[in-house]
């Protein structure tokens, strides 16, 4: 997709996204054999249901449908939200990974796997999760020492509050 036309998508869709509460991260437009696939990835720090995707759907749907964005030819829209192992790039969506594990490529070349605890302005408060009975570490890192941040996805994590809240029928 040339620059010009993800500009005008962009332009022409992003008011409509806001004007439901939700924020547009990403615009795709991919070739599948004659067709054309518009791919709209939407996100709010709440996140984003099914009825407002459907909402946000029939919106960009119409809007599109009166202007020439598209072209003459057939093209699909499909609008989502980010995957479960999005990549962060934005301000707000390290706000909204904070509790989330993540792997960050830094500009030295080192990785790091750590906890979003805490973000502000000028970078992020980090835990390093201890193991082998070691504790948690502690650290931060500027938005300047990060190359590359994307979140892990966590099948097995036990939170600390899931722990200390069992009813005693739950310990028996």
């Amino acid at each position: 997709m040339s620059t010009t036309q993800s500009e005008r998508l962009r332009e022409l869709l992003e008011p409509l996204v806001g004007s439901q509460g939700l924020d547009l991260e990403e615009i795709e437009v991919d070739s599948v054999g004659r067709k054309r696939v518009l791919r709209v990835v939407v996100d709010s720090d709440t996140g984003a249901d099914l009825d407002q995707i459907a909402d946000v759907s029939r919106a960009l749907s119409a809007k599109l449908d009166e202007t020439d964005a598209m072209g003459a030819g057939e093209y699909t829209l499909e609008v989502g939200t980010p995957g479960a192992e999005r990549e962060l790039t934005e301000h707000r969506h390290y706000v909204r990974g904070t509790g989330r594990l993540v792997r960050f490529q830094l500009a030295d070349g080192a990785e790091l796997v750590a906890r979003i605890t805490g973000v502000d302005d000028t970078g992020l408060d980090t835990e390093v999760p201890g193991v082998k009975g070691r504790r948690p570490t502690a650290g931060r890192l500027s938005f300047e020492e990060i190359a590359k941040a994307r979140v892990q996805v966590e099948f097995n994590r036990k939170d600390k509050k899931d722990e200390n809240d069992m009813t005693e029928d739950e310990e028996a």
